[in-house]
């Protein structure tokens, strides 16, 4: 499959945030977010065997891996790796936009996924069909870039009853356009088991934008 880069960092998202691991980034995505932050792996990477990717990861001391993107749910061969990595004694989490289908990836992979809200522009690419196949070992998130967002993102959570089906409902602010501190308090103030999340790496790293 084409990989766009792999690296080891701190885990600067979801549950798993502040954990050492090793990150495995695939090349491609269907979606063009408004705020995205990877547009380098849109198209930018190279071919690498199963075996060639399990090698480059086991060079780093982690027991933990994150498949991420671009769109790592554009490759039919990511299911293969899935199962490579969690033969080999890993846990293993990918990070989805939530727009191509979850069916068939092993219960044991913890799942990210990342329902678009409007600001994004690509809100109507969701595929909540996907929900049917979360499960408590799972995670959703919204990346929300103001109250329209928020509002929106409680409807879907309310809709779908979010908080019952995942381990975790996550909130994230759009990166230097909506404060912290504002979000903060709408999270506060909902009253649904919710979670709000910075992205560390950004924290730690400030401008960095590769390998982190």
């Amino acid at each position: 499959m084409k990989v766009n880069e792999i690296f080891y960092s701190i885990q600067g998202e979801s549950s798993f945030a502040g954990w050492p691991s090793a990150f495995i980034r695939l090349t491609a995505c269907n979606l063009r977010c408004s705020y995205c932050d990877t547009e380098y792996a849109f198209s930018e990477g190279k071919e690498m065997s199963q075996t060639e990717i399990l090698a480059t990861v086991s060079a780093y001391p982690a027991r933990l891996v994150l498949v991420t993107g671009g769109e790592p749910m554009l490759h039919p061969e990511v299911h293969r790796l899935f199962q490579g990595l969690l033969d080999t004694g890993y846990t293993v989490c990918v990070e989805t936009g939530g727009q191509v289908p979850l069916e068939g990836v092993d219960r044991r992979v913890h799942k990210i996924m990342d329902l678009k809200c409007p600001s994004s522009g690509m809100h109507e690419h969701n595929d909540y069909k996907n929900i049917e196949h979360l499960t408590p070992n799972d995670e959703v998130k919204f990346v929300v870039g103001g109250r329209a967002d928020f509002d929106w993102a409680l409807e879907v959570i309310v809709q779908h009853d979010l908080p019952s089906r995942v381990g975790v409902v996550l909130f994230s602010p759009v990166y230097n356009v909506l404060p912290y501190s504002d979000l903060a308090r709408w999270v506060m103030d909902c009253g649904l088991r919710v979670r709000m999340q910075v992205q560390l790496h950004k924290i730690i790293w400030p401008g960095v934008l590769r390998g982190v």
